[in-house]
């Protein structure tokens, strides 16, 4: 069979699997009993599992099926779910990870799956003793069908809450010659009336039709016992039904009063999610019903060309308006009007079409800053928030690089060890939180830790020592001096951070993005990294100015005022020049010198007092022409060097005007 055609569709849904596994092994290791992540797990690795199979992957599809084994004790109670187990299971996944990237490369390299299953055959050699210990037998039931203690204490409570917990033997006819479709249905019309919480065979075997004529079930459910029996006598090829209530009766090697110990904690300790699975099933179902989402895979290239002809229109209708200004013409000006709604509505919509939730980024972070604590042997609790806050796609791609940076930072040089933290009066957990929100035309993101801070002298002895004058610096300047090139306080170089090339790196890559990153931080109670961006990096509302004879474009975003030039005002402080405006002293870039253009002396001048970042500056421009919509277009590789522009766009009277960009003119 040709699968060639369905390979992009396996490339794309297997990373979103491994994603989903991820973060639900995470779940699954702080909430080991949570049965509804389990099954969760099982479902997406057998789809993995499944989908490479019939791609022809048979080293992807052998390495998951090691691990469902290993996720079939958890669910059998032969295994506890430990730090161990679970590193091995995130040592799979980003085995997967990698061999579907070789894949997508279509490169020849081999990954050697041996070792890591070995692992995996490891973490399920068990004490059997101890299992047999946690194993309940059902009355009159099969040797085969089994409940362990958690089972138990599950059925308990859902009994106390008035559901009915049955037990169900279905025979099917000698003549069925599909056996593993006819119990496929059985198994459907059951979860529709509840859950299944046993199943002999297992799911696995009645796929593979490795059983004989007869099913057995233990569902949870507040149909009756004569609802579920004509429920399954409907179905065809069923030869008899026996329906009955689960009644413990035997236990082998575990007291009574052990198991009500044992259930009385946990009916404490459970979610409640894991008691009201039933519930939580038919609240899903009637979710589902009310309203349908529906979507489409677009390839990304198909959407970045629409908005280029989206660019290109809102280019065509600035010429227009300013046609119709020149020529004043009523009846134009009518129709460009309607014309200029629609191509509003056009351009939002395609807009809202690139932005993708910071979800797509944030996803991955969980998983590292677990595998970060486990190494450096810290116990840190990360709390992610605003992860539905959407930007444009240019700058999702571009952010999670920045942000990898600040979090593994944070891990390493903020939060204390355990003991100093105890020490110092502190919550022994340390905490990071990521938040992200919407603030007007930016997005903020803010990496806030709880650890030590930074010692504003260690900084300052640094600068001094590689030649920079921290005299006349306030403590916030002082800090955020981190982010010089090269400029690092670490004295060890470790796998984490350290290695001086880390703050900077940041910097350069969100000034690249229009945005702006500082630090405020108080030492021995945390820090705080606070990254600003502009929500889209394609269509922007912006100032138009004249310096000399040329023009050029200032992001609004930026722009805090403009005020008007008055020689009095300016004055010179360290032989830099400065404009007080009531009461600030902010210092001045007289823009002509700074882009080397002749000034013009014949219009009224104006500073623009802008902010990028954690600096106020303003800029002395010539003249105004006013706010407009324009698109941003990339300089192209002759003037790609040209750091004062973040690139140019094409203006109503047909020229091309340069965009400045502001965070480097001062």
């Amino acid at each position: 069979m040709d699968t060639s055609q369905y390979m992009t569709m396996f490339l794309e849904e297997s990373m979103e699997n491994l994603q989903t596994l991820n973060e639900s092994l995470l779940e699954l290791e702080k909430s080991p009993e949570d049965v509804d992540t389990l099954n969760k797990i099982f479902r997406v690795a057998h789809t993995i599992k499944g989908m490479a199979a019939t791609m022809g992957f048979n080293d992807i599809a052998d390495l998951t099926h090691s691990m469902e084994d290993v996720l079939s004790e958890f669910r059998d109670g032969k295994m506890k779910v430990t730090q161990n187990v679970v590193t091995v299971l995130f040592d799979c996944l980003d085995t997967l990870e990698k061999m579907i990237n070789i894949i997508e490369e279509g490169s020849d390299s081999v990954i050697d799956i041996k070792k890591i299953i070995e692992d995996l055959e490891k973490t399920k050699k068990v004490d059997l003793e101890e299992s047999k210990e946690e194993e309940v037998e059902i009355l009159d039931s099969k040797e085969s069908l089994k409940l362990n203690e958690y089972d138990l204490s599950i059925i308990k409570q859902a009994i106390e809450r008035d559901y009915n917990a049955l037990e169900l033997i279905i025979v099917l006819s000698q003549t069925t010659l599909l056996k593993s479709a006819r119990a496929f249905l059985i198994v459907q019309d059951l979860e529709q009336k509840g859950e299944i919480i046993k199943s002999n065979p297992s799911t696995e075997k009645i796929e593979n039709e490795e059983f004989d004529f007869t099913l057995e079930f233990i569902i949870l459910t507040t149909s009756t016992k004569e609802e579920i029996k004509s429920l399954i006598e409907n179905i065809s090829e069923v030869e008899s039904v026996e329906v009955k209530n689960v009644e413990i009766t035997k236990m082998k090697n575990i007291s009574k009063s052990k198991i009500d110990e044992k259930i009385i904690k946990e009916t404490v300790e459970v979610k409640p999610k894991e008691i009201n699975k039933v519930e939580k099933i038919k609240e899903e179902k009637k979710i589902k019903n009310k309203k349908v989402h529906q979507s489409v895979r677009v390839d990304l290239e198909k959407i970045d060309n629409l908005m280029n002809m989206v660019s290109e229109l809102v280019i065509y209708r600035t010429r227009l308006e300013q046609i119709v200004i020149d020529n004043k013409s009523t009846e134009l000006n009518e129709t460009l009007e309607q014309v200029g709604r629609t191509t509003s509505e056009l351009q939002d919509l395609v807009m809202k079409i690139r932005m993708l939730p910071l979800d797509v980024v944030f996803n991955r972070f969980p998983r590292m800053i677990r595998d970060v604590s486990v190494e450096l042997n810290k116990e840190i609790n990360f709390i992610i928030e605003g992860a539905d806050t959407e930007l444009d796609r240019t700058v999702i791609d571009e952010i999670g690089e920045p942000l990898i940076h600040l979090l593994r930072n944070a891990a390493d040089h903020g939060i204390e060890s355990r003991e100093e933290r105890i020490k110092r009066g502190k919550n022994p957990i340390g905490t990071i939180k990521l938040q992200a929100y919407q603030e007007g035309t930016k997005a903020l993101i803010k990496v806030t830790d709880d650890g030590a801070g930074i010692k504003v002298d260690k900084i300052r002895k640094k600068a001094e020592s590689v030649g920079i004058s921290t005299e006349g610096m306030s403590e916030n300047d002082i800090i955020n001096l981190i982010f010089a090139q090269g400029f690092s306080t670490n004295e060890v170089v470790t796998d984490i951070s350290g290695r001086g090339v880390g703050m900077d790196v940041v910097k350069t890559k969100i000034s690249s993005l229009g945005g702006s990153v500082e630090l405020t931080s108080e030492e021995g109670i945390g820090s705080t990294f606070i990254i600003r961006l502009p929500l889209t990096l394609q269509i922007i509302q912006a100032l138009l100015i004249n310096v000399g004879e040329e023009t050029f474009a200032i992001s609004l975003g930026f722009i805090d005022r403009v005020i008007s030039y008055s020689k009095e005002n300016i004055k010179k402080i360290n032989g830099k020049e400065v404009i007080i405006y009531r009461d600030d002293v902010i210092p001045l870039v007289r823009l002509n010198e700074r882009l080397g253009i002749n000034s013009s002396d014949k219009n009224k001048k104006f500073v623009i007092i802008v902010n990028a970042g954690d600096k106020t500056f303003g800029l002395l421009v010539d003249s105004l022409i006013g706010q407009q919509e324009i698109v941003i277009k990339p300089l192209g590789r002759t003037l790609k060097n040209l750091n004062e522009y973040i690139g140019a766009t094409i203006l109503g009277n047909g020229l091309v005007t340069l965009i400045l960009d502001v965070g480097v003119l001062y």
